[in-house]
């Protein structure tokens, strides 16, 4: 039952939102526009604000699915961030989509939203933050992912937000916030080189050049 479950959520994950939400309607594949990348960053670029809200959207819920699965069918024996995994892994590496996919982050934050509410919000907040001083959705991203792995050993030391050590999520988080880094290094290459994209909005702190 265990290994069913967590094959439904790598498959859950595997749904390509942005890359069929791009083909069916708007008669585009996000792979031959802007970075190339079929997450919701470039649906937002390429097919504009509405597309990128729901491909976002359903990136998100791909991850919180994954963790209710075993809540709802009561699956025991596995922590539930586990099948998350599955779904992030799903997303990046899609089976329906030649397992090339997305950067974690969406469907990602999904699963820290279910899993642990609290945490999530923590690092939204640090999302958003960099965010607005940046215009850099990458960079927010990485930022995210660095606080990530250096928060989830921390706080529970000091018992905030994160009352306790949890192994399994430790793991899965200092995984996660890895895998995130790595799959940017592109986009750290050209933050480096002041050329990434940037959001219509914030202060550009680090002089990216627009476009």
């Amino acid at each position: 039952m265990t290994i069913l479950f967590l094959m439904i959520a790598y498959l859950l994950g595997s749904i390509p939102s942005g890359l069929w939400i791009g083909q069916i309607f708007f008669k585009k594949n996000l792979r031959e526009y802007g970075s190339g990348n079929t997450g919701t960053t470039n649906t937002f670029r390429i097919l504009g604000p509405k597309a990128g809200c729901i491909v976002f959207l359903m990136d998100f819920f791909k991850g919180s699915l994954a963790v209710w699965l075993p809540m709802i069918f009561h699956v025991h024996g596995l922590s539930p961030i586990v099948f998350g995994l599955f779904a992030v892994l799903g997303h990046t590496f899609p089976i329906f989509a030649e397992f090339k996919g997305g950067k974690a982050v969406a469907t990602s934050a999904g699963m820290l939203m279910s899993f642990s509410p609290v945490y999530g919000l923590f690092l939204l907040v640090v999302f958003s933050t960099t965010l607005f001083l940046t215009s850099i959705v990458s960079l927010s991203s990485v930022v995210a992912a660095t606080f990530a792995i250096l928060t989830v050993i921390l706080f529970p030391a000091v018992h905030f937000i994160l009352p306790k050590y949890d192994l399994i999520f430790t793991l899965v988080i200092l995984f996660l916030g890895c895998f995130v880094i790595v799959r940017h290094k592109d986009n750290i290459k050209r933050i480096q080189e002041k050329r990434e994209n940037l959001v219509p909005f914030g202060l550009n702190i680090t002089q990216q050049i627009k476009k």
